[in-house]
């Protein structure tokens, strides 16, 4: 009889490693000209906390909360590509690290001017 052995030791998913995920994720998304260059003013959450440009990750015993703020492509339905961003960020972060995501909040920072050749920065 084949005896199941119970994983050992510990594995620990760095909240940088969470912030590398949602900026991928965003860029991929049509509709997103770049992320904002400002990083995300500290929401006072108790957690592990990372910041990037544009993005703030903070783990804590409700799962990942995530914060993004976006620059926009003009023409875009600010509405639907929230929204787009909330389920691809959630989805990607529970689907590559099996932690629960709590809440996605998008920020639409800016639209980005049609002449702007930024793209991606």
């Amino acid at each position: 009889m084949n005896a199941v052995r119970e994983p050992v030791g510990r594995v620990t998913i760095a909240p940088q490693v969470l912030i590398t995920i949602v900026r991928q994720t965003t860029l991929e998304n049509e509709g997103v000209e770049r992320l904002a260059a400002r990083s995300p003013r500290r929401t006072g959450r108790r957690g592990r906390r990372a910041v990037g440009p544009g993005v703030e990750v903070i783990v804590d015993k409700e799962g990942v909360r995530v914060t993004v703020h976006v620059i926009a492509d003009p023409g875009v339905n600010m509405m639907r590509l929230a929204e787009t961003l909330q389920t691809a960020i959630a989805r990607a972060i529970e689907h590559m690290t099996g932690l629960k995501v709590s809440d996605v909040n998008v920020y639409i920072d800016d639209v980005s001017h049609p002449t702007t050749n930024s793209r991606r920065a």
